[in-house]
């Protein structure tokens, strides 16, 4: 099933997230792909609200996961974008965090292209004009 949503502004986009977060359970993967700065840390900013996270959420592209303490299980917040392949992915030993109990949200999951059949939900994120964002999401 696919869904798309227009967003207006960054609090629109967390939202949306924080919406569709509700509707998941606990194991949960959601792939985000989208161009640097279309807004995929905006939407993990909506999930971690949703669930219940205090605090500063940001990107990890440096440390390729964050992890914030979320009920009923954590939030796994991973960034693939300095992932040359699908292969690095298990030498980091990320499979485990997004196989496991926790939520999952992958930003640039379109690096691992193998990942996104196994996500709950993908969604594509895309600039419309300065402030607006177009949410196309798939699964769910």
């Amino acid at each position: 099933m696919k869904r798309v949503y227009v967003t207006n502004s960054p609090e629109e986009t967390e939202g949306i997230a924080a919406a569709l977060t509700r509707g998941l359970k606990p194991g949960a993967c959601i792939g985000l792909i989208g161009e640097l700065g279309a807004g995929k840390t905006c939407f993990v900013k909506g999930v971690a609200k949703a669930l219940g996270v205090a605090g500063y959420v940001k990107s990890p592209s440096f440390n390729i996961i964050n992890i914030y303490e979320a009920l009923p299980v954590p939030l796994y917040h991973i960034d693939l974008y300095r992932l040359s392949g699908p292969d690095e992915l298990r030498e980091a030993g990320l499979e485990d965090y997004i196989y496991g109990e926790g939520f999952s949200v992958i930003e640039w999951a379109e690096k691992a292209p193998g990942l996104l059949a196994d996500c709950s939900l993908v969604v594509r994120i895309s600039y419309k004009g300065e402030t607006g964002r177009e949410l196309e999401v798939e699964g769910g």
